[in-house]
């Protein structure tokens, strides 16, 4: 009797997509190329740390999505066929397991431009963990910075069951609630109040556009409610940002090193991550790097609409950053962008600050109003040929309620201060006493010639240095003041003429400015309209406008602003 053959199982659409991406078959960027240069090395090596494939899982959670339909636009009543890149996050999500059958990644980033699908996959797959990941009690929240907005990911899943008679059948619908009574579980849109989080059992969490979440609390929350389940995941989705302090900047960094290696596979192992954006050598306008920020170009992207945006963009500068933050899946520091990041980092090699006892500098003083940070630039011209300026900093900050104004300014403040870059001085208001005696104790170390200070805050402090013979002077803040001080800033740090060792307050202000500028097209730094502190950068541009006036000017005056 001739053997029955067992049937073909069909390609893994998982392993497909990766093979593609890493043989060059399938444009994509070094992040994505990495993230399946993982999965097939995990294929290979992975048992070793008690990881397992499952593709029979794999498939169940792609084949799920068949059931589903479109519910708006031109794809309205068809059904859920999943993208290439969709099918290897959604395979990749439910088919890895560790050695005891559980689920392997329990946090997944997925980052992607705009009108790629995020919210519909985000959606389908919460329908998924409600109805077929067998959890008993699922308990399955999609979350936003608003109600609003977790509606979006969840009126998406209410749409598609109304439009699968399986899912009708099996789901029952009332105001903000699915539910499947048979099971005890739920799917509902959780309110951002990050107080009323206490108390949740969660499964599955769908966390749309992580990049507008002002702080961490959201997400922290849901992570620890899902301390009671067996294989617990929560599913980050969202669009690049531009706020370097935020919750969703530290997951896209600790993502790019799980993809790059360089966290412990201990760690790793659970985080899986989906980052697909432009090089930083790309040529944003070239229509030819556009699909590795838009997997779905060509589907849902139109190729036509993404052209004229980026046309437009290329002939208004203002619509740059937006474009290419939305659009091409670019992080931008901040809406308006004074200070180039990579510019600045050129200046962040480390210099020893003993090496500059006993040389002549010139001081910028940039005084808190009543409870936040202050700084103090050092700025230290060369003293021969080839030695670039070089800047040092002191900052200060009132030690009580300091974790309010971490979490209010998105800054690691308790770090900073644990590792020596910031000093907590005693109370809850600026104790210009201490600064006033840490300038002093700087004084018998540097040759401080002249401290510039902004007369708004500084009152008694200015009269008790000056009493002790410290060179102090006003420098007003408008643009006949800090215009030119703020262009010969910019001029040291574009032609790297500037070195500042990387502090990483001085960093973060640095990240933060905006400026104002006048008819005459003078710059100036902008409190008022930077999205965080820049304290740290005034203090400096105060300090090179008083060297900019001891060695009379500079070729700023001769040759005009450098322009990269």
């Amino acid at each position: 009797m001739a053997r029955t053959r067992k049937p073909k199982a069909p390609p893994c659409a998982v392993e497909a997509y990766a093979r593609a991406v890493v043989s060059g078959k399938v444009v994509a960027g070094r992040l994505v190329n990495l993230a399946c240069q993982r999965h097939l090395d995990d294929l290979a090596g992975g048992k070793a740390r008690g990881l397992i494939w499952d593709g029979a899982a794999a498939r169940h959670a792609i084949e799920f999505f068949g059931h589903l339909r479109h519910s708006t636009g031109e794809w309205a009543n068809q059904p859920f066929e999943l993208q290439p890149w969709q099918a290897f996050v959604i395979g990749s999500l439910f088919g890895w397991k560790r050695a005891d059958g559980l689920r392997r990644f329990r946090t997944a980033y997925v980052e992607v431009a705009r009108k790629n699908g995020k919210s519909v996959l985000l959606a389908g797959a919460a329908l998924y963990a409600l109805v077929a990941d067998g959890e008993p009690g699922s308990h399955v929240y999609a979350a936003a910075t608003t109600r609003d907005q977790a509606r979006i990911v969840f009126g998406e899943a209410e749409r598609m069951v109304d439009a699968s008679p399986p899912l009708r059948a099996r789901v029952t619908r009332t105001v903000n609630n699915l539910a499947v009574l048979p099971t005890s579980s739920w799917f509902r849109p959780l309110s951002a109040d990050a107080s009323k989080m206490d108390g949740l059992n969660v499964h599955f969490a769908a966390v749309d556009e992580v990049h507008e979440h002002p702080n961490p609390e959201i997400i922290q929350k849901l992570n620890t409610a899902t301390g009671a389940r067996r294989q617990p995941l929560i599913f980050e989705i969202t669009t690049a940002g531009h706020d370097r302090q935020s919750v969703c900047w530290q997951h896209h960094e600790f993502s790019v090193k799980a993809l790059e290696g360089s966290v412990p596979t201990e760690a790793a192992d659970s985080w899986f991550a989906y980052i697909a954006t432009i090089d930083p050598d790309d040529d944003w306008t070239n229509p030819a790097v556009w699909i590795k920020a838009n997997p779905s170009l060509g589907v849902t992207v139109k190729v036509e609409d993404l052209k004229r945006q980026v046309e437009e963009a290329r002939e208004m500068p203002a619509q740059q950053n937006a474009i290419r933050r939305l659009r091409l899946n670019e992080w931008t520091e901040q809406v308006t962008r004074w200070i180039d990041m990579l510019v600045w980092a050129d200046g962040a090699d480390p210099f020893d600050e003993e090496d500059l006892v006993g040389r002549s500098c010139y001081g910028g003083l940039d005084l808190a109003r009543v409870n936040d940070l202050s700084s103090l630039a050092l700025v230290f011209p060369p003293e021969q040929a080839g030695e670039k300026v070089k800047v040092i900093w002191r900052h200060w900050c009132p030690e009580e309620d300091i974790l309010r104004r971490a979490r209010r300014d998105r800054a690691p403040y308790t770090v900073w201060r644990d590792q020596g870059w910031l000093v907590a001085t005693e109370g809850n208001t600026t104790d210009f006493r201490f600064i006033e005696a840490e300038i002093l104790n700087l004084a018998t170390r540097f040759n401080i010639l002249e401290v510039a200070y902004d007369r708004t805050f500084a009152g008694e402090l200015v009269r008790n240095l000056q009493d002790e013979g410290m060179g102090m002077v006003e420098f007003g803040q408008g643009f006949i003041s800090m215009g030119p001080a703020a262009a010969e800033f910019m001029r040291m740090l574009i032609g790297r003429e500037l070195k500042h060792g990387g502090n990483p307050v001085a960093t973060w202000c640095a990240s933060n400015v905006t400026v104002r500028r006048d008819p005459a097209g003078n710059e100036k730094p902008d409190k008022e309209r930077s999205t965080e502190r820049i304290d740290a950068v005034v203090a400096a541009i105060m300090a090179v406008g008083r060297l900019q006036v001891a060695v009379g000017g500079s070729v700023y005056e001769e040759r005009g602003l450098l322009v990269i």
